[in-house]
């Protein structure tokens, strides 16, 4: 019998590297960021949608604490590996702007959830939340403060990513003052010929600054991203990073992994394809990075994600309130995600919905009135379902059979009586273990949750016209 409270217990080990499985079962497939994944939205989920998600919620007089995500998608220059929606300017009259009309949508949402719940998460991504100035900024949060109800400072978690290269000592301070108590730094490598190759050159001296900066201006969290799989990445330079992210001692680390999409990502282009690591030396960076980072202290809390025992992600984790949003990893299990800025997603009652993608289509829509959404779902019964099956297993490593059966009106073992065929092939590798009762993800079987979590995803079945799934999602490892 397979003791499951050991799963996330400090004698068992967090995560085992097989490369011959990983070689075998890597493939294209989603982040489950959200399920159904953000590439099954519809054009038919609009504004009228997102509103009748509002007033259900309204009506069972819901309560649920609220998590803001704030989308800026501005960049003074462009990093060759990037994949996000975001604008390269340095014309900043152009934030002017964008603020204007973001503002209009942060009262549209304000009104909206007024009196519904506490704002008790905050997130700022994009492109560059930096790239506001320091009075931007104070007047966006001041904005903010009246539109939401915020939780006090030590019970909310009110987090910006920023970019060490536009940011000074005293910036991190004035960030401090301004309500944000988390930061997550892009950082991707340490290596000059790498920081070369991708266009992104960031001396260590500048981001140690900004961590210790963050320090003593009283941040509760500093992170790092850190990208493996980049041109000109081996295993001494990565070795060298390591070493240097180690010393700096973040609370946690993001290892994401350099997914190629050229014909998606035109920054790509400009990036050598004999430049990159090899399959298998990709396969070596990964593994040599997770055996530095566990053995530095880090607990593997899942897909990229790496936290420092004490650190909120793994105490959550440990305590079963761990959650997947579109951030990655996530404190607040049961909130409503509300997303303001160009492309946001939002996760309301059960729905998701994204705004417009384009300056001119987000601004057109505000200024008819309306919220900018263009497309989204409504969840049905069984995407409710398989969205808690698939949440547990990325963020637990386990799943309760007895209770996906007391939440829901099905049997297991017949619902799920095909994917339960497809498992047995994932168990003789020694990924999971199923039993009556329980489906538990061995350690060798965390590296490749996507896989397993692929098996649940009835989507993948049903590819979308002229879209063959590779050119969709990255590997899964």
């Amino acid at each position: 019998m397979y003791n499951h409270a050991s799963s996330t217990g400090s004698a068992f080990p967090a995560v085992e590297f097989d490369a011959e499985i990983i070689g075998k079962l890597s493939q294209s497939g989603p982040r489950y960021t959200s399920y159904p994944t953000a590439d099954r939205f519809q054009p038919e989920f609009g504004y009228g949608q997102f509103l009748e998600a509002v007033a259900g919620l309204r009506m069972r007089r819901s309560s649920r604490p609220l998590s803001l995500y704030i989308h800026i998608p501005f960049c003074d220059t462009v990093c060759y590996y990037c994949g996000c929606n975001k604008i390269v300017t340095k014309d900043h009259s152009k934030a002017a702007t964008y603020l204007d009309y973001l503002k209009q949508e942060i009262d549209m949402q304000g009104r909206l959830f007024a009196g519904m719940g506490k704002l008790e998460q905050l997130h700022f991504g994009g492109g560059t939340p930096t790239y506001l100035s320091d009075r931007q900024m104070g007047d966006l949060m001041a904005h903010l403060h009246a539109s939401f109800d915020f939780a006090p400072d030590q019970q909310g978690e009110y987090s910006i990513e920023i970019d060490p290269r536009t940011v000074s000592v005293e910036r991190v301070h004035s960030l401090r003052k301004q309500g944000f108590n988390r930061i997550s730094l892009g950082v991707q490598d340490f290596d000059p010929d790498v920081q070369k190759a991708v266009n992104r050159i960031q001396p260590e001296a500048e981001t140690r600054a900004v961590i210790d900066a963050a320090r003593d201006a009283g941040f509760r969290s500093i992170s790092i991203d850190l990208i493996y799989g980049l041109p000109k990445q081996s295993m001494t330079s990565m070795e060298q990073t390591l070493d240097k992210v180690i010393a700096a001692n973040p609370d946690r680390i993001a290892l994401y992994n350099y997914a190629h999409l050229p014909h998606l990502f035109k920054p790509q282009r400009r990036i050598s394809e004999d430049d990159l690591p090899t399959p298998a030396v990709k396969l070596d960076l990964l593994a040599l990075c997770i055996r530095r980072l566990c053995a530095a202290g880090y607990v593997y809390i899942g897909m990229d994600h790496f936290a420092k025992p004490d650190d909120e992600l793994a105490v959550a984790q440990r305590q079963g309130r761990l959650q997947r949003n579109f951030q990655g990893y996530s404190t607040r299990a049961e909130s409503e995600l509300i997303s303001c800025g160009v492309s946001a997603i939002s996760a309301v009652g059960a729905t998701y919905s994204q705004n417009e993608k384009t300056l001119e289509g987000y601004y057109e829509k505000l200024d008819e009135g309306r919220l900018p959404v263009v497309r989204g779902i409504k969840l049905e019964n069984d995407d409710l379902l398989r969205r808690i099956l698939i949440q547990k297993l990325m963020c637990n490593f386990e799943l309760s059979i007895g209770s996906i059966e007391q939440s829901f009106p099905i049997r297991f073992s017949e619902y799920f009586a095909t994917e339960l065929q497809k498992l047995k092939a994932f168990e003789e590798d020694g990924l999971l273990i199923v039993e009556p009762d329980w489906i538990t993800v061995t350690p060798k079987g965390r590296l490749l949750i996507r896989n397993i979590c692929m098996v649940f995803d009835r989507y993948l079945s049903q590819p979308r016209l002229g879209e063959a799934q590779p050119l969709r999602y990255s590997k899964t490892i």
